[in-house]
């Protein structure tokens, strides 16, 4: 199968601009399975309930109803970053939608960073996969931050995840160093969707870094983009590489975990 990165920077506030981009990506990327970054439809640095209010909408509000109606029409799978609306909540979601989904799902962000916690709420959907059968491929969703905690990724990786897609907006450089990690300790492959650019705010600059990277299950990079620049990246992988746990003929990462162990 072949999965997608796409990077750029969303413009600040502007749903229709940056959902008139993904709609016309999604259309034209040839790939399996096509990841934005987080919060790309409304760009990242909103402040406070307001202002995240003002760029929210619920699963079948009209920026999120293209999307997934360009998913379903293309024929693809699509993760896309957005800011989501339920009632009185605001969540930085994931939206998950298109072949061999039943429904349009959102993974809610579990680990809140920085300014976000003063607008948005935690996420309630807990990690969680989806099985994609016309792929053979389970996969995983985690937003940014949550690369941070290793539970993350191994709860992910225990659920049966194969592959595990992380739209993001990273803007240290730690996550170069952890992410292959995550993919290697887990064995599976992993997608970060990074943005760029820089989102400013109430007298503050947030300047996001690039490079988005497939990684493969032991780590190694497939493709990644550059630093600064809009790119789309794609990978071929086999979701079926990753779901022997064994390294040699004793050894295997999951079965010779000890939980009773590890919170004495």
């Amino acid at each position: 199968m072949r999965i997608a990165c796409s990077q750029f920077a969303p413009v600040f506030g502007d749903l229709t601009a940056n959902t008139d981009r993904i709609v016309d990506e999604i259309a034209a990327i040839d790939a399996d399975v096509i990841v934005f970054p987080e919060l790309a439809t409304s760009g990242y640095f909103h402040v406070g309930h307001e202002e995240v209010a003002r760029v929210a909408e619920p699963l079948d509000g009209p920026h999120m109803l293209r999307i997934i109606t360009a998913a379903c029409d293309a024929g693809k799978v699509v993760v896309c970053g957005v800011a989501e609306r339920d009632g009185e909540h605001l969540y930085n979601s994931a939206l998950i939608a298109g072949k061999g989904l039943e429904r349009p799902l959102t993974y809610r962000k579990t680990h809140l960073f920085y300014k976000e916690t003063l607008g948005f709420t935690s996420g309630d959907t807990g990690f969680f996969t989806v099985h994609l059968p016309h792929l053979d491929c389970t996969m995983g969703i985690m937003i940014c931050y949550d690369w941070r905690f290793p539970e993350s990724a191994r709860t992910l990786a225990l659920k049966g995840a194969d592959l595990i897609v992380c739209p993001s907006n990273l803007i240290t450089h730690f996550w170069r160093m952890a992410m292959p990690v995550r993919a290697f300790e887990n064995k599976v492959y992993l997608a970060v969707a990074n943005r760029t650019g820089t989102d400013s705010n109430a007298g503050e600059d947030v300047t996001f870094n690039g490079q988005s990277t497939i990684y493969s299950h032991d780590g190694s990079i497939l493709t990644d983009a550059p630093v600064e620049s809009d790119a789309i990246i794609i990978a071929e992988i086999d979701p079926q590489e990753t779901r022997s746990k064994s390294f040699n003929s004793i050894n295997d990462i999951m079965k010779d975990r000890r939980p009773e162990a590890y919170f004495k």
